[in-house]
């Protein structure tokens, strides 16, 4: 093999590659595009997909988005767009700032202080955002 990528390198550049050819417009896509694409769903919609609905005896859809958001601050960094997304579905589920301060702090125990703190910085640039009706 005379190649001096790695395997990894190859693999990305051939990813690259036919993403273009199917679609020239995703050469110059971001993570931050694909988080735009994907709107917050109404309550009721998550409580119907991931709440009681299905199973009456289960977590509700708040308490579940909850505890994706602590094992999204575990991912760290490599999560940005899923933690934002998160808060702004579990603040439509009805979770309060205190209870997504808290998810995100019990974290620190497990994934580390810095995992805690960037999350804490990724919810706070959501909850402290302008309201689309303000």
């Amino acid at each position: 093999m005379t190649d001096p990528k790695n395997p990894f390198e190859a693999m990305m550049a051939m990813g690259q590659d036919m993403a273009k050819a199917l679609n020239p417009a995703l050469e110059s896509f971001t993570p931050k595009g694909f988080e735009a694409l994907w709107p917050t769903m109404p309550k009721e919609v998550m409580e119907t997909v991931m709440g009681k609905t299905f199973n009456p005896e289960g977590l509700d859809s708040k308490t579940r988005l909850l505890l994706t958001l602590g094992a999204l601050t575990m991912l760290g960094a490599q999560a940005e767009a899923q933690i934002r997304l998160t808060v702004r579905h579990a603040i439509e589920a009805g979770a309060t700032k205190q209870e997504i301060a808290e998810a995100i702090a019990v974290m620190g125990v497990f994934a580390g202080v810095p995992a805690m703190s960037k999350a804490m910085e990724l919810a706070s640039s959501v909850m402290d955002a302008p309201k689309e009706d303000e």
